[in-house]
């Protein structure tokens, strides 16, 4: 039996902002992540909405020649905690794109379908303001980690299929995305509770269906296979035209069962959907191994691939053994 300091230690840990595998470890030096790069903060992507519904904006110093890609970046933290900055991958405004870090309403104050909504929006916005801030309307992915890797999986599988009452303005804009990284996201509500019974790494870390369980606590009600729980689940979206996705997640994932993204992996692969799971053997809910450099250019090739139509990369996914967490 876990003791109470150890299970509230558990329990915080799903309820702050974790780093995707772009971030560098440890506390990062800003003045280094930033340097070339404009900043433009706290920009309401809601007329009139929360302090919540704001994102930054990362642009090259100088103005590019043409349109760049976006990437929307969504923290981690639970549905309930986390920050938009510092942002992990602001550093991808040095390499041809523009990045946007969305903050979103936490679940203590409004429950799901909010958080969704706010992304939806955000990106719309983005659409809307395309010339001004030199964005290529037409190449936007998504990443995010743990809550933010969720958010991501579900605004790709959602995106442009009207699954989720719009709000804020631009709604003539679409909120379709062309590349999706999900890191160690939750995919299936439905499911969860089985599979962390069935992962002992998972099992006694939440008491599931109670106030302390951030997942019930997103949407209000109980887990299990009802109309609430699949319309959290990215799973539950999947359609033939959903963008491609890269997933990266931990064997030794105490927080988000390892099993959610083999079986989203494995649905999306049903569907025809472009999709690569690497496996991080031993890792668990973020730590070091998202940090591998391996896997930095992964991604890196990945949002390449899809976002800059450099069709000619091949991906492939990194050797496990070169990545093994002991």
């Amino acid at each position: 039996m876990i003791r109470l300091a150890q299970r509230c230690r558990l329990l915080l840990l799903a309820s702050v902002a974790l780093s995707g595998p772009l971030a560098a470890q440890g506390k990062p030096d800003q003045s280094a992540a930033l340097a070339g790069i404009r900043v433009l903060s706290d920009l309401p992507y809601v007329e009139g909405g929360s302090k919540s519904q704001r994102l930054d904006l990362y642009l090259p110093e100088a103005s590019p020649q043409a349109p760049l890609p976006l990437i929307v970046h969504i923290h981690g933290g639970g549905w309930r905690a986390g920050n938009k900055a510092p942002c992990p991958v602001a550093a991808m405004a040095r390499q041809g794109y523009i990045v946007a870090s969305v903050e979103y309403r936490f679940s203590q104050e409004a429950l799901f379908p909010a958080q969704i909504q706010d992304c939806q929006a955000a990106i719309r916005y983005l659409r809307a303001h395309h010339r001004e801030h030199h964005i290529n309307p037409e190449r936007v992915g998504v990443i995010g980690g743990s809550a933010g890797g969720h958010l991501s999986a579900l605004v790709g599988m959602a995106g442009g299929r009207a699954a989720f009452e719009p709000i804020g303005q631009h709604r003539d804009q679409s909120d379709r995305v062309q590349a999706v990284c999900d890191i160690y996201g939750p995919a299936d509500f439905t499911r969860v509770i089985q599979q962390a019974k069935d992962d002992p790494q998972v099992r006694n870390i939440f008491q599931f269906n109670s106030p302390s369980d951030p997942y019930s606590s997103l949407i209000g009600s109980e887990l299990g296979d009802n109309p609430k729980a699949r319309a959290v689940s990215p799973l539950h979206h999947i359609h033939p035209k959903a963008p491609p996705v890269l997933i990266l997640h931990g064997t030794a994932d105490k927080l988000v069962p390892y099993a959610q993204s083999t079986e989203f992996a494995k649905a999306l692969k049903a569907a025809g959907i472009p999709v690569w799971l690497q496996t991080l053997p031993g890792a668990g809910h973020g730590g070091p191994a998202f940090g591998h450099p391996a896997l930095q250019q992964l991604t890196r090739d990945f949002f390449a691939k899809y976002l800059k139509d450099q069709t000619q990369l091949t991906l492939r996914l990194v050797p496990e053994d070169q990545i093994t967490t002991p």
